[in-house]
């Protein structure tokens, strides 16, 4: 089978039990007087399920186009020549999103965001610092604006300290 089947095939359980999730514990915990309500918290969860999961049967189903030779095309991943790929920056940005996601409440909203958007960035080989700390800056703090002011969903900008 395809490497693009056996992510299909991930991502149909995945969506399975985000759909389990979703239609049989979710509802569960509101109260009485919400039941009553046509849109519940788990609505946008169930929908997202099954479009998930029509979508990845989509992709495991769909016949491959005949092609004329068995050479990739280009786009398409060949496992034979894995170490011609990205691989190292690909992992460290993966290990960058599991570091952003542990200092998000010592560093606070902006100082880990900042230093995520700065690291993604040398990480995949931006070298002008003084255009990318701007930014960073910039899209940190527009993104903590709109959700702390314009939302009200309190985001703690700064780490505990200094609050």
């Amino acid at each position: 089978m395809a490497l693009d089947r056996w992510i299909a095939l991930a991502f149909i359980a995945l969506c399975c039990v985000f759909g389990y999730t979703a239609f049989f514990t979710m509802d569960d915990q509101l109260a009485p007087i919400l039941r009553r309500n046509p849109v519940w918290p788990s609505t946008f969860p169930k929908i997202l399920s099954v479009l998930g999961i029509m979508v990845g049967l989509i992709v495991l189903f769909t016949p491959k186009p005949p092609s004329a030779d068995d050479k990739p095309k280009d786009g398409t991943i060949d496992l034979s020549r894995l170490g011609d790929y990205h691989v190292g920056q690909a992992l460290g940005l993966l290990a960058l999103m599991v570091a952003y996601a542990l200092t998000l409440r010592s560093l606070g909203f902006l100082g880990s965001t900042i230093s995520f958007l700065v690291l993604g960035a040398v990480i995949l080989g931006e070298r002008r610092f003084h255009i990318l700390i701007p930014v960073a800056v910039i899209a940190a703090g527009s993104i903590w604006y709109l959700v702390q002011e314009v939302l009200g969903i309190f985001l703690r900008p700064w780490p505990g300290i200094f609050m």
